[in-house]
This record gives C-alpha cells, structure tokens and sequence, in this order.
C-alpha cells in the first residue's frame, strides 16, 4: 500500500504545483497566500509519503483529497484534479492493502 499511496501522493505533489503558478496569475489572490498554501500542501505530500503506514496517515491523506478538490473553487481545473487524484487514492489504499495481503499470505505459505 506504501508504494501506491507515495506514488499518488508524488503525482499530487506536482499537480499542487502547477496549480499554484496557475493561481498566482489570479487578481484575487496575492502571490503570497497561494505559495503559502500550495507549499503547505506540497510539503504535506512529501511528508506523507514516509508516513503513510503509520496510523492516521491515511485520514491525513484524505483531508488533503478533499482540499485539493476545494481548490477547484480558485482553479476550475482542480474540481476535474481533485476527483482524479481522490479515486487515485482510494484506489491506491483498496488495490494496495490486497497486495499487502497477499503478500502475507505468500510470507506465511513460504515459511
């Protein structure tokens, strides 16, 4: 599941900063509070790769879903991104935990 959910989570990391230079050219906002949040949220996505066996994580890992969905109200595209990357979780979550199991079924036939 590890391997899935960082993978989803590097992907995440770059569409938060494309999204970012995207929003920065928007007159509602100042240049310093998309960096501010985008960069929170990058580096949420960083930290959460090395974090996401640990209890938690996975909630974490939604929240961050659900704020990348959020921002589609700043950039419309991220309405599009964020349910992209929201199935790509969930599916990194459901397909890796079977991976997990299985590989501890083939652990547990081996020894």
């Amino acid at each position: 599941m590890r391997t899935l959910c960082s993978s989803t989570l590097i992907g995440e990391f770059f569409v938060i900063g494309f999204a970012g230079l995207v929003a920065m050219k928007s007159p509602d906002l100042s240049m310093a509070t998309v960096w501010a949040v985008s960069g929170v949220a990058m580096a949420l996505c960083v930290l959460l790769c090395g974090f996401v066996s640990r209890p938690g994580a996975l909630v974490v890992g939604w929240a961050l879903q659900v704020g990348l969905f959020v921002s589609g109200f700043w950039v419309g595209t991220m309405f599009f991104l964020g349910l992209i990357f929201g199935g790509l979780w969930w599916a990194s979550i459901h397909f890796g935990r079977k991976v997990d199991e299985a590989k501890a079924r083939n652990a547990a036939q081996a020894a």
